[in-house]
């Protein structure tokens, strides 16, 4: 449940002091080193406040838990605090067991990866009819993916029950992205076609299959479908909105279906890695094809796999995948040459600290490879100025833009939203909002800066060269009230409901549903910019488009 662009500055968010994390009974772990304890200890009390939803962590080391830690709140409104054992949304990482099934089918011989769609949906328009089980699996279908259908991820649809077949009938018919094997795009449709291919082969719902083939015979107790959440280890959704913490958009799990609707532990989540990654799940060949990037029909290789991804984490393989859903946000990682397996689970969709960030030094902590920690010093603004400007990175076309702005210095790449930048002494800088990422300004040979970016914390940087001073933007220009009184109203994105309004004056705001109002800057009659995410915004009173990071997104007007 992800969404394309979205409206946000990256703002470090203000935490309270530490508490002590106590591991609940179901969560005891096996004596940690203490400073690994304490370093974990302090990482979770940094990240997360004790009086607002929070998150849970576990850490274990050849499937034997090292650490087992919580901080927040469960239920705000009675003050019941979050246990390593809570019950969350865990999103997308609830595509690994859909992914898991359809690997245990294949290799019972009851369907193939190279089965098309429309084996099991007759009747299923073309394209998206020829798409394969391994497409839908690795994300190349080109199916359109419903999670991104202009206006639908609203709460009359969220809050809702669909049967599968009704679910599927939502994107059915509507025009794909692109040819099977043509693109690689993260899609949530398909994942909901394996929920029904997964009932067409067993005769059972997607999640009584779960239960029978990996719940029940691995001992995963809190490993289950999402309806009803009445159980008493259930930790209450929330998200952050215009009046603060609340109760997260409704949504009921036959939306995310088989491709976000479990619900779990971090523990069992845990247990469930040791077991997948040990042969206890799918067969070796199977698990091979599952981690396995996924290859397009240019050759281009993507890091998917099915249900799961390569990576990296200081320097060392990694295979992961998060998860996001109205009311959690959650991350997790195994390193396979270490054994060793961390997963960060928020009972929010506004966590404090991104449990990815979170997950990422953790797993850091553990590997003796500690990220490097900066904090803000006073800035000696006669020093930096002459480090500002446009640098190109590895003599190619892309370059960074390092700029100052109202009082406050930024780093943008190419097209992206700008990252707000605090310095923090001997010409390094880090990213504000607990980014992992920092960079380094120097000069070189010849008075040159170079800087070096190391982008989510990660060796050896990425090398730039200053070319010269940042280019002046295009003036704001002021627009007559009545022209901008044909572009105030409610338009319908794919991302959520957007709201333009007027702000300070004869000025215009735009508010996606669920995040702050940005203030936005007129550059020509239909033409804004929201300086401070870094986005170009098009308005001419029937159509809102906004161009973010690179990516485009348009809607009507709703009224």
């Amino acid at each position: 449940m992800q969404a394309a662009v979205r409206l946000s500055s990256l703002i470090a968010l203000a935490v309270a002091a530490p508490a002590v994390v106590v591991p609940s009974a179901q969560a005891q772990t096996t004596p940690a080193p203490v400073d690994l304890k304490a370093s974990l200890d302090r990482l979770l009390a940094a990240s997360y406040s004790a009086d607002a939803p929070g998150a849970t962590i576990i850490v274990t080391k050849g499937g034997a838990p090292i650490y087992a830690g919580a901080r927040g709140l469960a239920d705000v409104e009675a003050g019941a605090p979050l246990t390593p054992d809570a019950v969350i949304r865990i999103g997308s990482i609830t595509k690994q067991f859909t992914a898991a099934i359809v690997l245990q089918l294949v290799a019972e011989g009851k369907l193939s990866l190279d089965d098309t769609m429309g084996k099991f949906f007759p009747g299923y328009p073309a394209p998206g009819a020829a798409a394969t089980v391994r497409q839908l699996l690795n994300h190349t279908s080109g199916i359109q993916s419903y999670t991104g259908i202009p206006g639908w991820m609203v709460a009359a649809n969220t809050g809702r029950a669909f049967t599968t077949d009704q679910l599927i009938a939502e994107f059915r018919d509507k025009p794909a992205e692109f040819q099977p094997g043509e693109r690689w795009n993260y899609n949530n449709s398909g994942y909901v076609l394996l929920g029904g291919i997964i009932e067409k082969v067993t005769g059972k719902p997607w999640y009584d299959a779960v239960q029978a083939r990996i719940a029940g015979p691995l001992g995963l107790r809190t490993i289950r479908y999402g309806n009803p959440p009445t159980e008493a280890d259930w930790a209450r959704p929330y998200t952050r909105g215009a009046g603060g913490i609340g109760a997260a958009q409704a949504i009921d799990m036959s939306v995310p279906q088989a491709a976000g609707g479990l619900v779990g532990s971090v523990g069992d989540v845990a247990k469930w890695a040791q077991a997948l990654h040990h042969g206890r799940v799918v067969r070796p060949d199977m698990y091979k094809q599952m981690i396995a990037p996924t290859r397009l029909n240019d050759g281009t290789v993507n890091p998917y796999g099915f249900g799961i991804a390569n990576g990296w984490v200081r320097g060392v393989a990694d295979l992961e995948h998060s998860g996001g859903i109205f009311g959690g946000s959650t991350d997790s990682l195994y390193v396979p040459s270490q054994d060793l397996f961390v997963a960060v689970f928020a009972n929010t969709d506004a966590p404090q600290t991104r449990p990815g960030t979170v997950m990422r030094k953790a797993a850091a902590i553990a590997l003796g490879k500690p990220y490097v920690e900066l904090a803000p010093v006073t800035a000696d603004v006669a020093a930096i100025e002459p480090m500002l400007g446009v640098y190109r990175i590895g003599g190619g076309p892309d370059e960074r833009r390092f700029l100052a702005r109202d009082g406050k210095l930024w780093i943008r790449r190419g097209s992206q939203a700008p990252s707000e930048v605090y310095f923090a002494g001997d010409g390094r800088f880090g990213l504000r909002g607990n980014s992992l990422t920092w960079f380094r300004v120097a000069a070189g040979e010849g008075g040159a800066y170079t800087m070096e970016m190391f982008q989510n914390g990660e060796e050896p940087g990425e090398r730039a060269i200053r070319t010269g001073p940042v280019p002046p933007e295009a003036p704001a220009i002021t627009l007559p009230r009545a022209t901008l009184e044909g572009y105030v109203g409610k338009y319908a994105l794919r991302i959520g409901e957007a709201t333009v309004a007027f702000g300070a004056g004869d000025t215009l705001t735009l508010q996606i549903s669920g995040q702050p109002a940005v203030a936005l800057e007129a550059t020509g009659p239909t033409e804004f910019r929201a300086a401070r995410v870094g986005a170009d915004i098009t308005l001419d009173g029937k159509t809102l488009t906004i161009r973010q990071a690179g990516r485009e997104v348009s809607g009507p007007r709703a009224q």
